[in-house]
């Protein structure tokens, strides 16, 4: 399968010879892959447009791999695992788990926290400002806090 098939083509004006792309979404994510020292292949960049195409949001592996079926995108969920944890290496992914095989891929980088919605598994963002981290425990010998991340998890009133 061609990439333009995976891919939606830009909208962007027509440009002249020579003249560098310009508000082109598939040319910006190929040299964000590239700034992150990802190879942007072909999977890598139909995969990318996925996820960061749709603005802040959090995503399972099991859901990409429903929105890359949808779009035709000939992806095994192996590869998207890979995918999303090489993006995430690179930092253009943050892993937010919330149970021990569950884990949820973030694409809003910045520092902040989770509120989870048990039953949905809906993760919501919190401001960092809005949770007081003051009296954390003193890591053990050796050791420095890399970083704290809170999932508060949520159910309905009864």
């Amino acid at each position: 399968m061609s990439e333009s098939k995976a891919i939606p083509s830009s909208e962007a004006a027509p440009r002249t010879a020579g003249a560098p792309l310009a508000g082109c979404p598939v040319h910006d994510l190929r040299a964000r892959l590239r700034a992150a020292g990802l190879r942007p292949t072909r999977q890598r960049v139909a995969l990318g447009w996925l996820l960061f195409g749709k603005g802040d949001r959090h995503v399972s592996a099991e859901k990409l791999l429903e929105e890359a079926q949808a779009s035709r995108v000939p992806v095994s969920l192996a590869t998207i695992y890979n995918c999303l944890h090489q993006f995430t290496e690179a930092g253009l992914l943050r892993e937010v788990a919330v149970d021990g095989s569950k884990a949820y891929f973030d694409t809003n980088t910045s520092h902040h926290d989770h509120f989870l919605i048990e039953g949905t598994n809906v993760l919501i963002d919190i401001p960092s400002v809005n949770v007081d981290l003051a009296h954390l425990p003193a890591p053990p010998k050796g050791t420095k806090i890399d970083r704290v991340e809170v999932v508060i998890r949520l159910r309905p009133e009864e």
